[in-house]
C-alpha cells in the first residue's frame, strides 16, 4: 500500500491508465491482446479519493482474468489449462488538458506488416496504422457507429474509399477523452470537444466541406508533416529488433514550437490467428480442396476450422429479379442473426459484391446482415456478360477491416483458382430448418453446417502470399 501511496504522490493529478501484462497475452505465439480490462483513472479529488480509485481500477483489471469472454477465448485456443499470471502496468495517459477534457491530439495502432493492401501502390512491408482523433481506444476497440482512418504508410494519401462522398461518410465522427470535470471516460461528438480548445491546431486534422462543416481526415497531417515516414521507420526498427512483425499502440502530440512527439505505448508481436487442431500435409489438402482463391486476400492470415458456410449459387441468383435479390439479402440477414455471436467459424460465399447498393452487381446486404461472418468470399462473376467490381476499395471495405473479417476474392479465370461447385450444391442444406418459409430460395441459398460433413472443414489464408484455401479433413 505504501508503494501505491507513493505512486499517487508521483502522478499528482495527472490521469493514468491501469493495464494488464500477463503471460498469455504478452507471450510470442498468442494473439491475446484486448481480452483483459484496461481502466482509465482521471485522478482528481483528495488523496484518499484518488487512492480509492486506484485500488478499484487494480481490482477490476485483476478480476478480468476470470471474465467469461476471456475464458471462452482461452478454451477455443486450447489455453484454458495453461499457466496464467498477471502483472499490472500503471501508465500516465499521454496527452494534455484541453479545457475540461484531456486527450492526445492523435492516437492509433500500427502494424509493421500491412494485411490490408487494397491498391497495387501499397507495399505491405511498409506497414499500416489506424489513426484516430483523441484517445486511441477508438482504434483499439471496434466501434459499431464510427470509423478510423486507415493509412498505408508508403502511400498515406491512398484511401480505401472510392470517392469523396464515401470518404466523408466513413470518417470519424466521435472521439474518446477524459472529462476532467466529471471525472470519467467519455465518448462525444468531436465538435462538442474541440469548441473547448480554440488554440488547437485543427487544420492538420480536419477537412471542411463546401458548407464549412469539419470532418476528420488527417490529410494535412499525413501530407505536410513527416508523421507517416516516422511511423514507418519506427515500425521497421521494432520489427528488426523483435525479428518478427509487430503491432504497436501510440499517441501523437504537437508542441508549442510546431514539433511533435510520437509516444510508443505498447509493442508486441502479432501472429497468424490459429485454432488448435491437426492439419493435413499439403499434398492431402490438394486432393480434398473445396475452394482455392488466390490473388486478393485481405485481412490477417489465419488457419481455422469452419462451422458453417452460406453459399449463394451464382447462376440461379443471377436469374433473379431485383426484388428477389433484395429478399435474398434479407434472408441472409436473418441467418446471420441466428448464428451464435461468439462462433467465428461462419463463411459467406456469393457472386459479385457483398454490400452493394445495386442488386445487379451482387448481394445488397447491409453490413449488419453479415456482421457475424468471419470470412467473406466474393465470386467475381454473375453471368457471362457481367463481371462486377468486388468490394475491395469501397466503403464496405472499412466495415470489413473494423470487424476483423477476412476478405477473399475468387477470380474464375485466374490460374490456380478452383471451386468444387458440385460439392457445395450436393451438401446437405439446412436452410429450411432455420428459415421454414424460405422454400423458394432453397436452390439459391445453401446453408452448410460443417458438422454434417465427415471430418472437418478448414480455412487456410496467407495474406503475405495472397493465397487462400478451403479444404476437408477426414
Amino acid at each position: 500500500m505504501e508503494q501505491f501511496q507513493g505512486m499517487i504522490d508521483y502522478f499528482g493529478e495527472s490521469p493514468y491508465i491501469v493495464r494488464s501484462s500477463s503471460i498469455l497475452e504478452d507471450a510470442r505465439g498468442n494473439a491475446f491482446s484486448g481480452k483483459y480490462e484496461s481502466v482509465f483513472v482521471v485522478n482528481r479529488g483528495s488523496r484518499e479519493q484518488r487512492m480509492t480509485e486506484l485500488l478499484k481500477a487494480v481490482r477490476t483489471v485483476y478480476a478480468s482474468v476470470l471474465d467469461e469472454e476471456a475464458l471462452r477465448y482461452r478454451k477455443r485456443r486450447g489455453l484454458l489449462h495453461s499457466e496464467e499470471r498477471m502483472a499490472l502496468l500503471i501508465m500516465r495517459v499521454s496527452g494534455s488538458p484541453q479545457g475540461r477534457y484531456y486527450y492526445p491530439q492523435a492516437a492509433g495502432v500500427g502494424l509493421s506488416y500491412n494485411p490490408f493492401a487494397w491498391h497495387p501502390d501499397i507495399d505491405p512491408q511498409a506497414g499500416v496504422v489506424r489513426l484516430v482523433f483523441g484517445l486511441g481506444t477508438r482504434a483499439v476497440d471496434r466501434s459499431d457507429d464510427d470509423y478510423t482512418r486507415l493509412v498505408a504508410l508508403n502511400a498515406p494519401s491512398r484511401r480505401p474509399e472510392a470517392s469523396f462522398d464515401d470518404a466523408r461518410e466513413h470518417c470519424q465522427r466521435r472521439m474518446d477523452c477524459l472529462d476532467l470535470k466529471d471525472g470519467q471516460f467519455v465518448s462525444l461528438d468531436f465538435p462538442e470537444v474541440i469548441q473547448e480548445t480554440p488554440d488547437f491546431p485543427l487544420d492538420l486534422y480536419l477537412t471542411y466541406t463546401a458548407e464549412n462543416y469539419p470532418w476528420i481526415t488527417f490529410d494535412r497531417l499525413l501530407t505536410e508533416t513527416t508523421v507517416a515516414p516516422d511511423l514507418r521507420r519506427m515500425l521497421s526498427i521494432l520489427e528488426e529488433a523483435y525479428e518478427h512483425p509487430v503491432d504497436v499502440e501510440f499517441t501523437l502530440n504537437f508542441l508549442s514550437d510546431g514539433s511533435y512527439r510520437i509516444h510508443l505505448l505498447q509493442c508486441r508481436t502479432f501472429q497468424i490467428q490459429r485454432e488448435t487442431g491437426m492439419l493435413m500435409p499439403s499434398e492431402q489438402v490438394e486432393r480434398q480442396r473445396l475452394l482455392t482463391a488466390n490473388g486478393a486476400v485481405i485481412g490477417f492470415s489465419r488457419e481455422q476450422p469452419l462451422t458453417r458456410i452460406i453459399y449463394i449459387v451464382t447462376e440461379t441468383y443471377a436469374a433473379l429479379s431485383d426484388n428477389d435479390r433484395y429478399a435474398v439479402a434479407r434472408l441472409i440477414g436473418r441467418l446471420n442473426r441466428k448464428h451464435p455471436e461468439d462462433d467465428r467459424g461462419l463463411m459467406l460465399i456469393g457472386p459479385g459484391r457483398w454490400g452493394t447498393h445495386s442488386p445487379s452487381l451482387g448481394i445488397p446486404v447491409a453490413f449488419g446482415e453479415i456482421s457475424r461472418a468471419s470470412v467473406v468470399c466474393e465470386m467475381v462473376e454473375m453471368h457471362a456478360r457481367l463481371i462486377p467490381d468486388v468490394s475491395l476499395g469501397t466503403h464496405f471495405f472499412n466495415d470489413i477491416v473494423e470487424h476483423d473479417m477476412l476478405y477473399l476474392a475468387y477470380f474464375p479465370r485466374n490460374s490456380g483458382n478452383y471451386i468444387d461447385t458440385a460439392w457445395f450444391r450436393a451438401a446437405r442444406n439446412r436452410l429450411l430448418e432455420l428459415e421454414p418459409d424460405a422454400g423458394r430460395f432453397a436452390e439459391i441459398v445453401r446453408v452448410i453446417d460443417c458438422a454434417d460433413v465427415p471430418g472437418n472443414i478448414w480455412l487456410r489464408a496467407d495474406a503475405t502470399a495472397q493465397e487462400s484455401l478451403v479444404f476437408r479433413t477426414e
